[in-house]
């Protein structure tokens, strides 16, 4: 059997997950009360319920996405899901997601397909309903330092625009010379030129980074009957407009958000601090914060200000020059969509954690949190490496100098445990110093001093004899080091730094059926997906 292969990791034991994750997903006490269902056992006919009992304006829904595919080639799959969504008896499932250039992180890509997976499991637990994937747009961010670069091959891409304001919003000026770039750092692949082709007729035919985004996500999934949603739009911020209009006249998430976040804290971190108003007022160049201050709500960084009258036009005459912050922009997703279930990672979970008493008050109903799955991809030659070295996957997630001192332990022929040796120290000033007591009691604390002496020079030998046995096992050890960065650069892990484009250059689509193929949707595990060993092998 082979040692090396493992097919998942309990997140627990991967040592990159926060303990409020873990409780979560546990369901521990501590946590528990700050969601609704449970996380990993689905209570579909209490999700559907719920849903079924919120007023939903379905119509508007579907002529706004209508709107945004207008122009673009559609798959039938997406075509019919949008139809579907129209019907009462249709639910979605959501993963939210800012519009990093070129798709940002792998975990991008496995959000996507885990909505996939799921709608397509619960489909298959009630049939008489139907669910549907959908993407939303996080294309009001204006975080560039954290969209505006992707880490490809080890080095690290920025865009290099002096653009501010919502990043969604930012024409994609400059980033021919990007594509240019990642063209020479991915190399051949047999659906490299492909690839290529795809970004420059996304990020050169279109106006605008989301409009970049969207062409480029349907075009990668759109055969899954993949939804995109971009938020930034009149049809959908006006269902918000009473939402909007009680935050700014009366700060009601910061004190029921507060409330939330005092208990929370006693046991985590956390995540995300509410503001005593949590929108912004968003321009096509910024996205500052609205601030009271007296009789007037004033835009920061702007002249921009309104009296109550004033606000109240603009809010009903341009409801989307308001954009919510991270505290309201997850019930903005669920006015607007019929959406039963949410998919998010760590970070993303945490903060929805806050939010419950703030649904409850404006009778929204909650959904079930899922946490994204995770995944790290092992190509043919690692995992040949890890066979060689007699080594598993697991290993890997644990300190690098302590593996490599555990493998040369377990390899090597001379004893550099000085255990023995310890003891043999330990036993001759014990019976040293029961002779200092019997001749001056005073004479103790100098037998304790020169025994601790003893004990570091000991320690300083046994990390000489280490040191000195790792030379010969000097491949075996830089193989061990190369391993875990290629798998977890900057010692991170693989999901959380690299881009999808070294895989999809050489398997194209079949790379997103192979990670399906392995998904659990409903999972406390991180699971390891292996390249076949007759595969064309990754760099």
């Amino acid at each position: 059997m082979d040692q090396s292969v493992c097919n998942s990791v309990p997140y627990s034991e991967t040592g990159y997950f926060s303990q409020l994750v873990l409780d979560f997903l546990a369901e521990h006490p501590h946590i528990r009360s700050f969601y609704t269902y449970p996380p990993l056992r689905p209570d579909l006919d209490a999700l559907i319920h719920a849903k079924k009992a919120q007023p939903l304006q379905r119509d508007v829904l579907v002529k706004a996405l209508q709107a945004q595919y207008a122009g673009l080639e559609v798959h039938d799959a997406v075509t019919e899901n949008i139809r579907l969504l129209e019907q009462p008896g249709t639910f979605s499932i959501c993963t939210a997601h800012q519009p990093n250039i070129f798709t940002g992180y792998l975990y991008f890509v496995y959000k996507i397909l885990q909505t996939v997976k799921l709608a397509a499991d619960f489909k298959q637990q009630r049939p008489q309903y139907n669910f549907v994937p959908v993407y939303y747009m996080g294309s009001e961010d204006n975080d560039l330092d954290e969209l505006g670069s992707i880490y490809l091959n080890g080095k690290t891409l920025t865009w290099p625009t002096r653009q501010a304001g919502a990043v969604g919003r930012m024409r994609p000026e400059g980033l021919e010379e990007l594509i240019v770039q990642i063209e020479s750092l991915l190399g051949y692949g047999k659906h490299a030129e492909e690839l290529v082709q795809l970004l420059r007729n996304a990020y050169g035919q279109h106006d605008d980074i989301q409009q970049a985004t969207l062409y480029l996500v349907n075009a990668l999934f759109g055969r899954f009957g993949l939804i995109v949603l971009i938020p930034d739009t009149p049809l959908f911020k006006k269902q918000y407009i009473p939402v909007m209009k009680e935050e700014l006249l009366h700060q009601t998430s910061y004190k029921l958000v507060s409330d939330t976040i005092e208990k929370i804290s006693q046991h985590y971190k956390v995540q995300a601090n509410p503001r005593e108003i949590n929108l912004f007022y968003l321009t096509d160049n910024s996205r500052e914060r609205i601030v009271k201050e007296g009789e007037q709500w004033k835009v920061l960084h702007s002249n921009i200000a309104f009296t109550a009258t004033e606000l109240d036009e603009e809010l009903h005459s341009n409801p989307e020059r308001f954009s919510p912050n991270v505290i309201l922009r997850g019930m903005l997703q669920e006015t607007i969509l019929p959406n039963i279930a949410f998919i998010g990672g760590g970070g993303e979970i945490a903060y929805w954690l806050e939010l419950q008493a703030l649904f409850a008050h404006y009778r929204v109903p909650y959904p079930m949190l899922v946490m994204r799955n995770s995944f790290l991809l092992v190509d043919a030659v690692s995992r040949k490496w890890l066979q060689n070295l007699g080594l598993c996957i697991k290993d890997l997630f644990g300190n690098v100098n302590e593996l490599v001192n555990n493998f040369v332990l377990q390899h090597t022929n001379a004893t550099l445990v000085l255990k023995k040796e310890y003891d043999a120290l330990e036993q001759l000033f014990d019976e040293l110093e029961a002779k200092a007591r019997s001749i001056d009691v005073t004479l103790v604390s100098s037998v304790g001093a020169e025994r601790q002496k003893a004990l570091k020079s000991i320690g300083r030998l046994e990390h000489k004899f280490l040191r000195a046995e790792k030379k010969k096992f000097a491949w075996q050890t830089d193989q061990i080091r190369q391993l875990r960065d290629k798998l977890f650069p900057a010692n991170s892990l693989q999901e959380r730094k690299e881009n999808f484009m070294p895989w999809y250059i050489h398997e194209g689509s079949a790379l997103f059926d192979r990670i399906l193929a392995n998904m659990q949707p409903l999972s406390d595990q991180l699971q390891i997906i292996y390249e076949q060993d007759n595969k064309e092998l990754l760099p």
